[in-house]
């Protein structure tokens, strides 16, 4: 929990996550952000989430520090397709290596917290 957001943050211990879902109670939304590498090109560009079952390109909007992020209603299936991925999830940023996420607990508490 992140005061009344619950958040599932992804990254080196010590630094700045890479990726972050993080649902909003009020409005009901879960935001994935996912941090830009300094020679990406500008943020605001599509991220790809692939899983098991799916692929899709969500459009993203950029955030301060170099930041994209896709606001996601909580019963968009592709979040169910994150949180029961087996084993792990890839998201993708032109111009960036495919960042692989383990499927963890976390991912399906932030998305259950919106519903």
């Amino acid at each position: 929990m992140d005061g009344e957001s619950s958040v599932a943050r992804f990254g080196q211990d010590g630094d700045v996550p890479q990726v972050t879902l993080t649902c909003s109670p009020l409005d009901r939304t879960v935001t994935l952000r996912l941090a830009r590498a300094p020679a990406v090109p500008p943020a605001g560009t599509a991220i790809t989430v692939t899983t098991t079952g799916t692929r899709r390109m969500l459009s993203a909007k950029a955030e301060a520090g170099g930041v994209n992020a896709v606001a996601v209603p909580p019963t968009d299936p592709i979040l169910g397709e994150m949180a029961f991925s087996r084993g792990r999830f890839m998201l993708e940023l032109p111009g960036m290596a495919p960042l692989y996420l383990p499927v963890w607990s976390e991912i399906g508490r932030v998305i259950d917290d919106c519903r």
